[in-house]
């Protein structure tokens, strides 16, 4: 018998997710939302709490998709297309996060607008690809997803589905103050204490057998309670042979379908029939699903760059493991042919002291590994599978665990990471260990110690500031802006709400959105890195030193810095007219211009210049290739000079030298530096070394057709198409 109110009810609930959607859109569109983000997280809640909610939000969104289908072919900027990132991203999660049956009527909707969005340009047609792909496995499968995604997180055991995650977050010590920390750690910790296994695999049970048999709510409630009813040896037995039904539905297609639901069926009667006698009696209530547990977070201080090495050694069957349990002996790794001794003081709690001059982080030893054909193909897999049409280039790359690297602080956190990447893919490309088995995936979200400007909120790049790799990822991708650059605020005010002695469990708020970026933050910003070999001179002694950044780079002249300092205090009026003593031509320059055939060479020299500042220009924002922005700051602004290239050599005169700062961040700085050379930082992993000879390199045939300049792939929720 229909319900004579339903037809009131489902009116009123479509009116106000509508509503939802709508806000939710604009709010891309603003530029100073007081809690970007939170609408997304009130409307995840309001599904969580409300399951029967899924059918309506879905149809509303479909509606949206199909509203931007309609104009497809008068869309001719990418603006047009931006609020399909948000929509695609939010049906993904009502999908995985819905404990409600969705008709297979309603799925196949879905799949077809999906199937149409194909068409759109990149980025926007692979976010479509990932979510077809999705719903297309839950279709068949239904519970299959938020089933694959729960293994995952918690490592549960099983003999099916053997791919498992971990959650890092470095926290940069330069930024995150003592309270910063204590509040930051007890806000993600919180995850560790609502993990319990035998209550996840019931859990999995329950969600399974609900999304896939669409059982009512007393029958719901019957199930649950059967559930709580059994020991935890029964409820692993259960959980094993749903796990296994999943598994072999995957395996065979839609042909699998009616044995899947046949599979539960059976045991969904035998957890009835087993628990039939423990059950005295029957609440006929309403049983949400459960929701998609928290992973276990683990949150450090990163004080060293090998400490990323060593926190991917404790993955799960990383290959590592012996090697990094004692990081206080010394650490000789055969696979890399470096050495480097850890002393006590550096497992210190303490503050890290600035380091003048750093030296790279391993010393290099005459030895030699050869790599397998098989493990090259590891190493270069990402940028071979980067090309339109390709496919997997080795099959057990599905099975590989993951470890998910969540970086927070300003743009000396990301600089800092693009060098402990290069180094890992150095040692890699020798001997593949860590690429092997682990699937490596970054994210960033931008913390400061400064607060950010009122008046310019969302101000691109500011690259004044320690921001300016923040504000790029926000300005190619509004939804990470929405989401993940407005967390810096809310961060500030948890801090506040910390000293005031407030729970942190009954704010999840930070938690949910890390885990949603976690999960549907897939698609990488390519950030390129790039080389600087560096000549200094000290006490007559001349060494190279050879380092990585991937924003920024700035050098100066000492015995000049005060000049730089008077030339920015004064009016440019007042500068233009005072008398400036002339002081010649201080540095040579060398450089590649940035033009179509990328040969023309350009010599000459830089007169009064007490300063060089260079940024990467990511062909992100650029609409073309990745660049150098290098501007000479001279005594007399009319000589200031701005050039453009990808690679540039500078050295000085008159045995003057300078000062390098790498990132922004001071305890990456060179001094008495008498020569610059960046170009781009070439992959490690696409150009390896021959068992012929040491200087001579073999290269596989594809390699000359990849990219092989190295960069940081800083997960999204859009990505660019580079």
């Amino acid at each position: 018998m229909v319900d004579p109110t339903a037809a009131v009810v489902l009116p009123s609930v479509e009116s106000s997710l509508h509503s939802n959607v709508q806000t939710l859109l604009k709010e891309m569109n603003s530029q100073s939302a007081p809690q970007k983000g939170r609408l997304r997280w009130s409307l995840h809640k309001k599904l969580e709490g409300d399951p029967s909610r899924s059918d309506s939000l879905i149809r509303e969104l479909v509606k949206e998709l199909e509203k931007k289908l309609k104009g497809v072919s008068q869309m001719n900027k990418r603006q047009s297309y931006m609020h399909v990132i948000p929509v695609l991203h939010t049906l993904y999660y009502v999908v995985i996060q819905s404990g409600a049956m969705i008709p297979t009527s309603l799925y196949q909707v879905v799949y077809e607008c999906l199937i149409k969005l194909l068409i759109l340009p990149l980025p926007y047609s692979a976010v479509a690809l990932s979510t077809l792909r999705s719903i297309k496995v839950e279709m068949i499968t239904p519970g299959s997803l938020y089933q694959m995604r729960v293994i995952a997180e918690q490592n549960l055991k099983n003999e099916h589905f053997t791919l498992q995650e971990k959650v890092f977050v470095l926290a940069d010590p330069a930024v995150f103050s003592v309270r910063l920390e204590a509040t930051i750690r007890a806000y993600l910790e919180v995850s560790s204490s609502l993990r319990n296994t035998p209550a996840m695999e019931k859990n999995v049970v329950l969600r399974v057998l609900q999304t896939a048999l669409g059982t009512m709510n007393g029958q719901s409630s019957r199930l649950a309670q059967s559930l709580d009813a059994l020991e935890d040896h029964m409820i692993e037995k259960y959980f094993q042979e749903v796990v296994l039904a999943v598994e072999q539905s995957i395996k065979h297609g839609a042909g699998g379908h009616a044995n899947y639901l046949s599979k539960l069926q059976d045991i969904y009667r035998d957890i009835l029939t087993a628990s039939k006698e423990e059950i005295t009696k029957l609440d006929h209530g309403t049983v949400c699903g459960p929701a998609m547990p928290f992973p276990e977070i683990n949150f450090l201080m990163w004080k060293y760059e090998e400490d990323l090495y060593f926190a991917l050694g404790c993955c799960p069957n990383s290959g590592v493991d012996g090697k990094v349990k004692n990081k206080r002996h010394s650490v000789e790794s055969e696979y890399s042919g470096t050495e480097t001794d850890l002393k006590e003081s550096d497992f210190d709690d303490g503050e890290q002291t600035p380091v003048r001059n750093p030296g790279p982080a391993f010393n290099r030893r005459n030895a030699f590994k050869n790599i397998k054909p098989a493990d090259k193909l590891s190493l270069m897999r990402e940028k071979i599978e980067a090309f339109p049409g390709s496919f997997p280039v080795l099959k057990e790359d599905r099975r590989r665990h993951t470890a998910r690297v969540v970086v927070m602080g300003d743009d000396r956190v990301l600089g800092r990471l693009s060098r402990a990447y290069h180094s890992i893919r150095e040692k890699e490309s020798k001997c593949l260990i860590l690429t092997k088995k682990l699937n490596l995936q970054l994210y960033y979200i931008p913390v400061t110690d400064v607060e950010p400007s009122l008046s310019l909120p969302d101000s691109p790049r500011q690259k004044e500031g320690r921001r300016s790799l923040a504000s790029l990822l926000g300005t190619v991708d509004p939804w990470y802006n929405s989401n993940i650059n407005s967390l810096e605020a809310e961060i500030s005010k948890l801090a506040r709400m910390h000293s005031n002695h407030s729970e942190p469990s009954q704010n999840l708020f930070l938690l949910d959105t890390l885990c949603y970026y976690l999960r549907c933050g897939t698609q990488p910003v390519n950030l390129p890195i790039y080389s600087v070999k560096m000549t200094c001179s000290s006490c007559d002694v001349t060494s190279v030193v050879e380092d990585v950044f991937v924003s920024h780079l700035e050098a100066d002249i000492p015995e000049f810095r005060h000049l730089k300092e008077k030339s920015s205090k004064e009016p440019s009026a007042r500068r233009k007219k005072s008398t400036v003593e002339v002081l010649g031509a201080v540095i040579s320059v060398s450089y590649t211009k940035t033009s179509l055939s990328k040969r023309e060479v350009v010599n000459g020299e830089a007169p009064m210049t007490y300063g060089v500042v260079i940024t990467s220009e990511p062909a992100t924002v650029t609409s073309g290739e990745d660049y150098l922005s290098v501007r000479f700051d001279s005594v007399n602004p009319g000589y200031n000079t701005t050039i453009q290239t990808r690679n540039i050599s500078i050295k000085t005169f008159e045995h003057r030298t300078l000062s390098v700062c790498l990132d922004k961040d001071s305890c990456r700085t060179y001094t008495d530096v008498q020569r610059i050379e960046i170009s781009p930082c070439l992959d490690p992993g696409c150009n390896i070394r021959s068992r012929s000879g040491v200087s001579s390199k073999q290269e596989l045939p594809l390699s000359k057709y990849l990219n092989k300049v190295l960069s940081l792939p800083i997960n999204t929720f859009t990505g660019v198409n580079l």
